[in-house]
């Protein structure tokens, strides 16, 4: 059974940190590039970062850019999501989701593209 559980979410002021985690299990996680997107109330969900199963690429929207960090522990089957300097704006559920790739350094962006997904966590961005 598939299941991606994400984790670490919660209420933090603005300009603080928060560190999400995704546990997967019931696939082959070496083999599938993760991604995390968020949705914020009545806005469509949103790519925010992604990794490919090799670990060698990462891809962050650019409101992200130099604020959130992708990485992935394939002994742990763990993706995560470091998110520094947080914003008001970041506020919205998190979810991670996986994407089969045949090429070590694939990766998606959109939503129809991905094959599992976690049912998220919400982050609170208070100013």
């Amino acid at each position: 059974q598939v299941q991606l559980v994400e984790s670490g979410g919660g209420l933090v002021q603005a300009g603080g940190s928060l560190r999400l985690s995704c546990a997967a299990s019931g696939f082959t996680f070496s083999r599938y590039a993760m991604g995390w997107f968020r949705q914020a109330p009545g806005k469509e969900r949103e790519f925010v970062a992604a990794i490919s199963w090799s670990g060698g690429s990462t891809y962050y929207v650019d409101s992200v850019k130099g604020r959130f960090t992708i990485s992935r522990d394939s002994a742990k089957n763990t993706v995560y999501l470091q998110m520094n300097s947080l914003k008001p704006e970041d506020t919205a559920v998190y979810y991670c989701a996986a994407y089969y790739s045949d090429y070590p350094e694939g990766w998606a962006g959109r939503v129809e593209e991905y094959h599992y997904w976690g049912r998220g966590t919400q982050v609170t961005v208070s100013s």
